[in-house]
Formats: structure tokens, C-alpha cells, sequence
């Protein structure tokens, strides 16, 4: 009888405890698990020129900013803009310069060169970069940002796909792709007024993918966004040197930046 009575408890027992877990209202059942911190990463937009004779030593700063944080942390962009730019009237070759990188300029109001700006703070000289980039990395990032960037060397139709996820609050901004190459041959005046022929130009801007001031994003905190965008790359451009830089700004200025070198199928 001892036996029957202690199952008949632990019956007793279960059942109340399944009766006590529907009790429970169904919204209060799942417990809130915030998002982990993603770290920052900077952009660098350096406002350059191949007339320009200080812009090498500004292309020197960000390599050993790279060189010090990492490309995936420190991520840069050479905008080719303003009067001192080396455009179709200069060269017969493919200039470096784009209407859409003097449109930034003017924006930016960039008063000389180089000049730049730190994950879009006000514009700066180059000297200050190291400083503004160790302030910066110092915050965790509001949004992750994945990319994933294929393009077909048939076609040349570049596909692009970027998931974002507001771990840190609610974020709204714009999410701004760019086309850059690396690893163009073409000449560039030196800090000394020589010119060289073969300078070696790295994270040039070529082309805005999504538009010059990119798409809305908005996401609560804990959502996920995702967005598409499709382009036909120029033959002027080397499908092995390319990559997208995709980043998420708004008025406080650029929240998180990333950045992937092409996947190239049909490639020979």
C-alpha cells in the first residue's frame, strides 16, 4: 500500500505542476534575451587626387591604421574627387574620378586635400585619423551587418545581398553599398612634386550600388532586415580587385560598416 500511495502523490504532484504551467499567461512563458555586442568597425572616406602632393601621405595613414586594427576593422575608401583629381580631361586613360565622388565632395563641403572623415564625424585632416579611429573602436556597434556580393564574369551582373539586425535599441539610417577596387596602376604626384607613373592606387570608389545615398533601413532591436541589389559591373573594371563596402549611417554618422571581396563564378 506504501507503494500505491507514493505514486499516487507523485501523480497528485505532476498534474499540479502542469496545472500551474498553463496558468501562466503565454506572453510572460519566454524570457527576453538581448542581442550579443557586435564591435565597430570604421570607415574611412578620404577625400584624394592624383595631382594631389600631400594624398600619398594620407593613403600611408590608413595602411598603417590597417595594419595596426585590420582591414575588417579599419575599412577605407578613396574617393577621387575635386580640383585636384585627375579626370577624362587629364588622361585618355580611365580616370579615377566620378561625378557621383564630386557630388560627396560638395556635399561633404570638403575645404582642401586630402581630407576625410572618420565613420562620417565631421571632415579632418589625416594627422587626426589614428585619434578618431581609437575613440571610435572603442564602441560596440548598434547593427551587424553581413554581406554576401556574386557576381557572374559572364554577364558581369553583380548580386548583392546584406542582412542587418539592430542588437542595441531600435536603429533607422540608410544602408549605403559601394563598388572599390584595389591594385590600380596610375600615375600620382608625390609629396615631393614628382610624378610616378606607376603608383599602385588601393580602395578606389567606383560606383554607388543602391543608390548615391544608398536605401531606408529601419529594425527594431532584435529584428533582422534584409535587402537585395543587382548591378551590371563596368568592363572597365577588374572583376578580381573588386569588392562591395556596405554600411549603415544616419544624422550620428556611420553605425557599422563591413565590408567582402567578390565571389566570381564563370571566372577564367
Amino acid at each position: 500500500m506504501k507503494i500505491f500511495k507514493h505514486i499516487t502523490v507523485m501523480a497528485v504532484a505532476a498534474m499540479a505542476l502542469f496545472t500551474a504551467c498553463d496558468n501562466i499567461p503565454e506572453d510572460e512563458r519566454l524570457i527576453y534575451i538581448k542581442p550579443a555586442a557586435v564591435s565597430r568597425a570604421v570607415l574611412i572616406e578620404d577625400f584624394t587626387g592624383q595631382r594631389c602632393l600631400n594624398c600619398p601621405e594620407a593613403t600611408a595613414t590608413i595602411h598603417q591604421l590597417q595594419e595596426q586594427y585590420g582591414d575588417s576593422v579599419v575599412i577605407a575608401v578613396a574617393i577621387h574627387s575635386g580640383p585636384f583629381a585627375w579626370n577624362a580631361r587629364h588622361t585618355s586613360t580611365m580616370p579615377l574620378w566620378t561625378a557621383e565622388g564630386d557630388a560627396y565632395y560638395e556635399y561633404w563641403n570638403i575645404e582642401h586635400q586630402p581630407m576625410g572623415m572618420v565613420s562620417r564625424q565631421a571632415p579632418s585632416d589625416y594627422p587626426t585619423w589614428a585619434a578618431q579611429v581609437y575613440e571610435q573602436i572603442q564602441h560596440t556597434a548598434p547593427v551587424s551587418v553581413r554581406l554576401n556580393a556574386t557576381v557572374d564574369a559572364n554577364d558581369r551582373q553583380l548580386e548583392v545581398n546584406t542582412s542587418m539586425m539592430a542588437v542595441d535599441g531600435a536603429v533607422a539610417g540608410k544602408l549605403q553599398l559601394w563598388l572599390v577596387e584595389d591594385s590600380i596602376v596610375s600615375p600620382q604626384i608625390m609629396p615631393d612634386g614628382s610624378g610616378v607613373s606607376d603608383y599602385v592606387h588601393n580602395h578606389v570608389f567606383r560606383t554607388s550600388i543602391n543608390g548615391s545615398w544608398g536605401e531606408d533601413v529601419a529594425m527594431a532591436e532584435g529584428e533582422t532586415v534584409a535587402r537585395e541589389a543587382t548591378i551590371t559591373v563596368s568592363d572597365d573594371y577588374n572583376l578580381a580587385h573588386l569588392r562591395v563596402v556596405a554600411f549603415v549611417y544616419n544624422s550620428t554618422g556611420v553605425l557599422q560598416a563591413t565590408q567582402q571581396r567578390l565571389e566570381i563564378s564563370n571566372y577564367k
